[in-house]
């Protein structure tokens, strides 16, 4: 399984909503909080290209923020690419 790192906030439903989704499929993923850290939301959107939390990334791809996760997973998408 490819390791799966989320940006996130500790106020973003987004963020909670994506988490559970991976918790729900099993996934162990990194967590990075940006909250007070403005380095690492700075790196978070040199990375991303978006400001915006979350941002996920499965392996090397970025998969982008909570609707574009939960598009993968509606697609039948998202099971492929954690086990890629």
């Amino acid at each position: 399984m490819p390791s799966v790192v989320v940006y996130s906030s500790d106020w973003c439903p987004y963020c909670t909503r994506a988490k559970q989704l991976l918790a729900k499929k099993g996934v162990i993923f990194e967590e990075i909080s940006v909250d007070g850290k403005p380095d690492v939301r700075a790196e978070m959107t040199r990375k991303a290209r978006a400001t915006s939390v979350p941002q996920i990334w499965i392996g090397s791809t970025h998969v982008g923020g909570c609707d574009d996760l939960y598009a993968l997973e509606r697609a039948g998408k998202l099971d492929a690419l954690l086990k890629a």
